[in-house]
């Protein structure tokens, strides 16, 4: 039996270091995407930086880990083998939870997941030893509920004073500064500076350095003692430092960002990341206590062990360091977490990872009639003001920057102070929810959502925020029912679970890595929001431009050939896959033009007046063809789902040609444009001429056949439509090589 619980222990370390490598990704996003989004240093800089500041948070933490042992519930009226089970349960959860957010690039708290995964899992076990009949002990003496109600005030604090002061204080700094910042520094930037690394410095005192192992009580009362006497001599000495880096031509900005990469960077890994190893090291411990009790029955042996205080011994902190260390240099999806937020503040419109809902609309349309009356109701001269400061014509910004570095260190600041001031007034304020919303706020008064960007942040920030929500309930149930698994399926499902997990993960990362691959494909949509030639931009963008065209044609033309294929054998498997499909592709499209016209504003005006009619009216043909492929499908779909009379062989025969005839003309098209040979289309007019002419005697035959009575009426209309639809791709394909070609070369 002993040999079982050590292999269980084995196990749970195992999965600490996967879950310290997904955590680390998942909180990668909060003490990165400033560095990362301003381009205050080179990448690998910010991640140096960062990983200092992890690796320092990591080892010289005190390691107290009272959420695992203590903090959700009641270790004295649990047995051995009922911790062991709610252990393998929450991390096992928790690695499948946080794995499956980064996938999305979506940010979430590690905190939340822990504290409900262990509430969760718990509470499973007290539901089965209450049902038991054993005493008359309640929910209250086995679980504590205080815990789990802090962490849901939490949210909704995060979210709300995060956000208001994001946008309040990145407002009046902007106007301060306004976006050509360099020329209103002088003395303000060394008092900015000043304030800015005393906010850190009091963040660090109050929210990482506190928990070090080298903070006695002697050293911590001493600071809590001297607390302003330290911030005033930091804000004097920083201030005038700062002052002085300027004059020497140091841009005091970047010096602030990197300093509050360090500092976030260090708070999270002391004070989030290492509880990580919080469960693993209990269950280290009950093992321990119940071997040396005599190794007796596990379901006896009662867990009073863990009410007492323990410390991390410094190994297991030097190894935590080095894994979390390694995942923010090398993981993939620390570096997607942290592209959602940054997709989400950019200064400037691009292509938008989430799409646009209902509820982002209504809060849009809400947001803007509430803006048009305040500026109804502002004095003239007021809103020249305010318009002039906020002037972002030609903002500072660093070379493929998202925003300018003055945001970036008010995220930093911002984030730091209140999370600070959390702290000391036992707020229990989410860091995640912090640091993301401020960013979101600072973004907002930036006025980086534009009209029309604005419905597609918005509902980005909701999404992000549902998922916050998302995450207690799906952990607290996950967590639940694989303990009662367990419980009921004993030691051998427990092992089955285990292995399910560790499966779930790497298959998660083999998929999430072929997504991976398929997103960086599009590297000429980032080769011309990056180059400053307009010459070569617009060469870029004619070989963008075909390349999309001809993927676009592609897509259509298979499309095309299963929905008629699958129409002709009743295949309703490939007409339901090529439905969902095409819904899927409505979005892309919408995505490839936002994408394209963002491109087309990259191009010198001369030549933008000039092809511009032309490339709307590419595009515009492009969807015509998609639309045509919707209108195909959805009737063919239905009439095969229902089961309704099929195409007679007549029709079959007669049509197979055309269809092939067709697919030719969309397959050559999209050789020749991808090569460049615009003026080898005109050889497809004739053909594409005699083939409109073509579908058009099928459907006067139909029609006579309809007539006559000698076709069921279902499937001749169905078929008309077929026809009718197949004749406007071919109108609608002359109109796409006319317009192509204008565009291309004029």
């Amino acid at each position: 039996m002993e040999w079982i619980y050590l292999c269980f222990v084995v196990f749970l370390f195992m999965l600490a270091i996967s879950d310290l490598w997904v955590g680390v990704s998942n909180d990668a996003v909060n003490f990165l995407n400033s560095a990362v989004g301003a381009k205050a240093a080179k990448f690998r800089t910010a991640i140096i930086v960062a990983a200092l500041g992890v690796f320092c948070g990591a080892t010289m933490s005190n390691g107290m880990m009272d959420i695992a042992r203590h903090g959700i519930f009641q270790p004295e009226h649990f047995a051995f083998s009922e911790l062991m089970f709610i252990f393998l349960a929450v991390m096992v959860t928790d690695i499948i939870l946080l794995d499956a957010f980064n996938s999305l690039g979506m940010p979430t708290s590690t905190t939340v997941s822990m504290v409900f995964e262990l509430l969760g899992a718990s509470f499973a076990f007290a539901l089965l030893k209450m049902n038991s009949g054993e005493g008359a002990l309640g929910f209250s003496d086995y679980l504590n509920t205080s815990k789990a109600l802090s962490v849901i005030v939490g949210i909704f604090l995060s979210v709300a004073i995060a956000f208001t002061f994001g946008v309040v204080v990145q407002w009046i700094t902007r106007a301060i500064f306004t976006f050509r910042y360099s020329k209103n520094l002088k003395w303000k930037i060394g008092l900015f500076g000043g304030i800015a690394v005393t906010c850190i410095i009091y963040f660090m005192l109050l929210k990482g350095i506190k928990t070090m192992s080298f903070m006695n009580a002697d050293v911590k009362h001493w600071i809590a003692d001297n607390t302003w006497i330290i911030l005033g001599g930091c804000m004097a000495f920083f201030t005038v430092l700062m002052q002085i880096l300027h004059v020497c031509k140091v841009n005091v900005f970047k010096v602030v960002v990197l300093i509050g990469t360090f500092a976030l960077a260090t708070a999270f890994a002391g004070n989030d990341l290492v509880n990580f190893i919080g469960v693993p090291l209990a269950g280290f411990e009950s093992f321990m206590d119940w071997k040396n009790a005599g190794a007796g029955d596990p379901s006896a042996h009662m867990m009073d062990v863990l009410n007492g205080e323990a410390r991390t011994p410094f190994v297991f902190l030097f190894i935590a360091g080095v894994i979390m260390v390694i995942s923010l240099a090398t993981s993939k999806k620390a570096h997607n977490v942290t592209k959602t937020e940054i997709n989400l503040a950019k200064q400037d419109e691009g292509e938008e990872m989430f799409g646009s809902s209902r509820v982002a609309r209504s809060v849009v349309r809400w947001a803007s009639s509430t803006a048009n009356f305040m500026i109804k109701y502002t004095p003239e001269s007021i809103r020249a003001w305010i318009d002039k400061r906020f002037d972002n014509s030609t903002i500072e910004i660093e070379e493929g920057a998202s925003y300018d570095l003055v945001r970036a260190s008010v995220n930093l600041v911002l984030s730091s102070l209140l999370i600070a001031l959390g702290t000391s007034l036992k707020l229990p304020l989410s860091t995640t929810y912090v640091t993301f919303m401020v960013a979101m706020g600072s973004s907002l008064a930036d006025r980086a959502w534009s009209r029309e960007s604005a419905v597609y942040r918005v509902t980005g920030v909701l999404s992000v925020i549902g998922g916050w929500f998302m995450t207690a309930g799906i952990a607290f149930a996950a967590a639940f029912i694989i303990a009662m698994i367990m419980h009921f399926g004993g030691i051998v499902a427990a092992v089955i679970i285990v292995l399910v997990g560790l499966g779930v993960m790497i298959h998660s990362n083999i998929r999430y890595k072929m997504k991976n691959d398929e997103e960086n494909g599009d590297k000429a949509f980032r080769a011309i929001l990056n180059s400053e030639d307009k010459a070569k931009t617009w060469e870029l963008l004619r070989g963008y431009i075909a390349a999309n065209e001809r993927q676009v044609l592609d897509d259509i033309s298979f499309h095309y050939e299963n929905i008629t294929e699958g129409l002709m054998t009743e295949d309703v498997k490939m007409l339901r896959k090529s439905f969902y499909e095409l819904k899927g592709d409505k979005e892309k499209m919408k995505n490839l033009r936002r994408k394209q016209t963002v491109c087309m504003r990259r191009v010198d005006q001369e030549t933008a007046l000039t092809k511009n009619a032309w490339f709307f009216a590419s595009f515009n043909e492009l969807e015509q063809l998609y639309y045509t492929i919707r209108r195909i499908c959805e009737p063919a779909y239905e009439h095969v789902d229902n089961n309704f009379t099929p195409l007679p062989e007549k029709y079959i025969n007669e049509f197979r040609p055309q269809k092939e005839s067709l697919k030719d003309c969309i397959a050559e098209f999209g050789v020749l444009s991808s090569i460049g040979e615009y003026e080898r289309l005109r050889d497809l007019e004739p053909r594409l001429g005699l083939l409109q002419h073509e579908f058009s005697e099928l459907r006067k035959e139909l029609m006579h056949d309809i007539q006559a009575k000698q076709v069921n009426i279902n499937t001749a209309y169905l078929y008309l439509n077929v026809l009718q639809e197949s004749e406007s791709m071919v109108i609608t394909l002359s109109r796409l090589i006319r317009s192509s070609r204008k565009f291309q070369l004029g």
